[in-house]
């Protein structure tokens, strides 16, 4: 047979293979079968007896292709762990002992505008067989391009997907919060919600029982996104559906910490305040859920508290191991600051916590003040202290005056 044809048949060949690659490639196939594609392509084509294919990931250079060889690979060659000098034409790959390509006579880099996106290794069926380097690399340059295009669209999607999912989460945990808060002359209420991100796990309602009974809340679930926003929905569904037929704090908060540790199983947890205020009686009951303990002002006595009473935090124990319902009696005129770990957990430049003794302190200056007014004046103090410090956390600050 003369050389002309034998020349004829292998650009045949050649040409059947980029033919195949391609039109895989088109019809948008798997990844999988396009490498099966380039696999029986290299053997029956192109006069290969044994490939490895490593492709690259965020990992490193990961096995794709093995066919054909005795030598044992590695699976992933981490990307310290190869140095490629595209101008001098050499690479060097460093491999564990037990691992070796020395069975394999030669490698070909892949690259795409400068990045090596895979290493190509062969042996030829017969060393005196002629091996067309140049179109095996451009075909592997197809087929390995097409794999990245694949891996970025993919990554795009997840991506997007993600962004929606956080978007769905912030609107889910908007609906959660009161679109109104009360302004006559029996409740005054003002909050200040700062998210660390664009979701965040913070949570504070205000619930009417009738005209003579207030339930007031707030809580920080554990985590962020739509895990957290998820929880805290099926949380405010709960807490509402029991306030409609109880007002028994200790059996609302027990079976909240049932309902979270039924559907986390322990792996998250909620800390939660739930204060209730009965105008006729003029008393205030509460339970505080391993929550910062918030801040009760009394106007006749000038002097502020802490109310501490509760018991752990919900969700990390299927049953609570203590509760106490706290009690206060004879109240008139009085307000109550509720807030989350992020507001006392600010820091400043020099990295000093905000911290709870000093917001105490603060109130002690502003006792019973109209909450708008408060609110206003403290965090121009908390901005000043921690002068353009990014905050860590959510911030969420609710402010309730009873007259």
């Amino acid at each position: 047979m003369t050389t002309e044809i034998v020349k004829y048949q292998r650009k045949e060949l050649e040409l059947k293979a980029l033919l195949e690659i391609t039109q895989a490639i088109n019809e948008n196939k798997p990844s999988s079968v396009l490498l099966n594609i380039f696999k029986f392509t290299c053997l029956v084509h192109l006069n290969i007896r044994s490939i490895v294919l490593y492709v690259i990931s965020q990992e490193g250079y990961n096995l794709s292709i093995i066919h054909g060889i005795k030598s044992k690979v590695p699976e992933l060659i981490p990307l310290d762990k190869i140095q490629d000098d595209k101008s001098q034409g050499s690479l060097n790959i460093v491999v564990d002992e037990g691992y070796s390509f020395d069975e394999l006579a030669t490698y070909l880099p892949v690259y795409h505008k400068d990045k090596m996106l895979a290493v190509l290794f062969l042996k030829r069926k017969d060393d005196d067989a002629e091996l067309d380097l140049d179109f095996t690399q451009a075909l592997a340059n197809i087929l390995v391009v097409a794999l990245e295009n694949k891996r970025f669209a993919k990554r795009q999607l997840e991506q997007e997907r993600l962004k929606k999912e956080v978007e769905i989460a912030s609107n889910v945990q908007k609906m959660l919060f009161p679109a109104v808060l009360p302004q006559d002359g029996k409740l005054k209420a003002k909050v200040t919600y700062i998210p660390h991100s664009t979701v965040g796990g913070d949570y504070y309602d205000l619930i009417w029982k009738s005209e003579e009974e207030v339930f007031f809340c707030i809580a920080d679930v554990s985590g962020k996104g739509m895990p957290a926003a998820l929880l805290m929905s099926n949380f405010q569904a709960a807490l509402r559906t029991l306030l409609r037929s109880t007002s028994d704090l200790k059996m609302i908060v027990e079976q909240l910490n049932f309902t979270i540790f039924d559907n986390t199983k322990g792996e998250r947890f909620i800390t939660f305040f739930l204060g209730h205020y009965n105008y006729k009686e003029r008393s205030l009951s509460y339970v505080n859920a391993g929550h910062n303990s918030p801040v009760l002002c009394w106007e006749g006595e000038m002097r502020s508290e802490l109310l501490h009473a509760g018991t752990t935090i919900l969700g990390a124990f299927e049953e609570l191991p203590f509760l106490e319902v706290g009690k206060r009696e004879h109240l008139k005129g009085f307000n109550i600051h509720l807030y989350t770990d992020g507001l006392t957990e600010s820091f400043n430049l020099e990295g000093e916590e905000y911290g709870d003794e000093r917001f105490e302190k603060y109130i002690k200056t502003k006792l019973c003040e109209d909450p708008d007014v408060f609110h206003e004046d403290f965090f121009k103090e908390l901005d000043a202290f921690s002068n353009g410090n990014d905050k860590s956390d959510d911030i969420t600050l609710l402010s309730l005056r009873f007259q």
